[in-house]
């Protein structure tokens, strides 16, 4: 099976409408999977028209610390180690009162305090929900759970299982959508991944930041391309993508212009190329590239 990952630089540039029109034409030809990386703020699945999904699996894949001592003053001079500003001093009681909501589980903590100060406990911080799409393709969607963190290894759990429904289903291509920026969810989505799509919108920001998200996948070695979204708005900027995209020798895969299709699409839970059948042939150009 291969890994095909679509991520941006920047939100909001065309990322799922890119993945979901793609995942459509592929699955004509080939079995394919889906998965939505993106755990802070997934919206793949309703891309795809999935309004209900039919499991949902409560993980744990994060640590948070408790208190486990009733009182303990030699703690008060080592509350500063969270760097998280999560430990604080409970007067009173004489001993360390944790904040939950600030707590990341690094475990500095249970490393300076006394023994049987505190203890790590796994924490329910996320869901893992699966699907089936009305386009024949399975879907498998993370949902980090609000307040929560530990968004990497959210992913690294969503795509595992991911693979084993795509064994199951003898899937030859997983789509993998990834979440915008460079930070943990964005390197654990690439990971793996045999090829990768970044897409763009001709401006300053999104330029800028698909320069910084393409260093990270240059860093693991996998071949890329670029698509260009919104080409036409700003005609001149596009032409310096081109530019850099050239000296880069990074292949376009295609570009999609401005068009309130996109948008009317996505209010009526459809790809693009479902909702507004003429954007078949662009959207097949850059499939025919990928392939």
């Amino acid at each position: 099976m291969k890994t095909i990952t679509i991520l941006s630089g920047k939100g909001g540039v065309g990322k799922s409408s890119l993945t979901a029109s793609l995942a459509v034409l592929l699955a004509k030809k080939k079995k394919i999977i889906t998965v939505d990386c993106d755990v802070d703020a997934p919206n793949l699945a309703l891309v795809l028209g999935v309004k209900k999904f039919k499991t949902k699996e409560k993980i744990q894949t994060s640590e948070k610390a408790r208190v486990i001592t009733k009182t303990c003053p030699e703690c008060k001079k080592n509350i500063d180690v969270c760097i998280f500003g999560a430990i604080d001093w409970d007067q009173r009681n004489r001993r360390p009162i944790i904040n939950k909501f600030l707590c990341e589980g690094c475990g500095a903590c249970e490393l300076v305090f006394p023994k049987g100060t505190v203890k790590l406990e796994k924490v329910q911080n996320a869901t893992i929900n699966t699907a089936k799409t009305s386009y024949g393709f399975p879907i498998v969607s993370g949902q980090l759970k609000m307040g929560e963190s530990g968004s990497g290894k959210v992913v690294t759990a969503v795509k595992q299982k991911a693979e084993k429904i795509a064994k199951k289903e003898k899937a030859e291509i997983m789509l993998v959508d990834s979440s915008p920026g460079i930070g943990c969810p964005v390197i654990a989505s690439i990971q793996g991944s045999d090829y990768v799509i970044a897409i763009t919108e001709p401006t300053p920001a999104a330029l800028n930041d698909l320069q910084r998200v393409l260093q990270v996948v240059e860093h693991f070695n996998i071949p890329y391309g670029l698509v260009i979204n919104k080409w036409d708005v700003n005609k001149a900027f596009t032409k310096k993508i081109e530019r850099f995209a050239k000296e880069c020798k990074i292949p376009i895969l295609g570009k999609l212009p401005y068009d309130k299709a996109f948008v009317n699409a996505l209010v009526n839970l459809k790809p693009v190329v479902v909702y507004d059948k003429k954007y078949q042939d662009i959207f097949c150009e850059i499939f025919k590239k990928l392939i």
